[in-house]
């Protein structure tokens, strides 16, 4: 028998994953069986019960790899962009949730699985975790716009991070909701509130 290469085992995993988005996006978790899941993606139960032991463990795979993306694109915006200011930061990380929308509707899956974690407590578990995680990058991103003079110290780089992570789901739910119109100031309107300053 051949040897299954990594990659292979990868390129089935993201086959199963991008199914199950297509599956829950349309159905809602709760209204997509495991039968739907093997009849999107085109394998057999054991191809995918081999990655996933339950729809459970991929609504979990879905929602950790959405975070990731957001808690990378904030990291990723602060290191190639060393000297904007943090309104333009996190303008730029909206914009980014919002091409990602497009391309593959990360604001609805995203409101579907914070709905799911109300009454899954491993779900939220995660979920606590990787905001932690988010808040923490921001918040050092923040301290060093702090330390270098380019943002007030009158406020702690904490509670910054956080105003910014209780805006964020906002921006999410409205792009969910298809509100476009309603979300296209909002990058601009962030770069205007918290633009580069000296106050110290």
């Amino acid at each position: 028998m051949p040897k299954v290469t990594q990659e292979y085992m990868e390129a089935r995993r993201k086959q199963i994953l991008e199914a199950a988005r297509r599956c829950f996006l349309r159905d809602g978790f709760h209204s997509t069986s495991m039968q739907d899941l093997f009849a999107e993606s085109g394998l057999s139960a054991g191809a995918v019960y081999r990655h996933f032991a339950s729809k459970n463990e991929m609504i979990t795979a879905i929602v950790e790899e959405n975070m990731r993306d957001v808690l990378a694109m904030v990291q990723s915006v602060a290191r190639s962009r060393p000297s904007s200011s943090i309104g333009a930061l996190m303008a730029d990380v909206l914009e980014i949730v919002k091409a990602k929308t497009a391309e593959q509707n990360v604001a609805g899956l995203s409101v579907l699985a914070w709905s799911e974690s109300l009454r899954n407590p491993s779900l939220a578990a995660q979920f606590d975790d990787l905001m932690t995680q988010m808040r923490s990058a921001l918040a050092d991103v923040i301290r060093e716009r702090q330390q270098s003079g380019s943002l007030t110290r009158e406020v702690s780089a904490e509670a910054i991070a956080a105003a910014f992570m209780c805006t964020l789901p906002g921006y999410i739910l409205q792009l969910a909701m298809g509100d476009t119109k309603t979300v296209e100031g909002v990058p601009d309107a962030l770069r205007a509130l918290w633009p580069d300053s000296a106050t110290s």
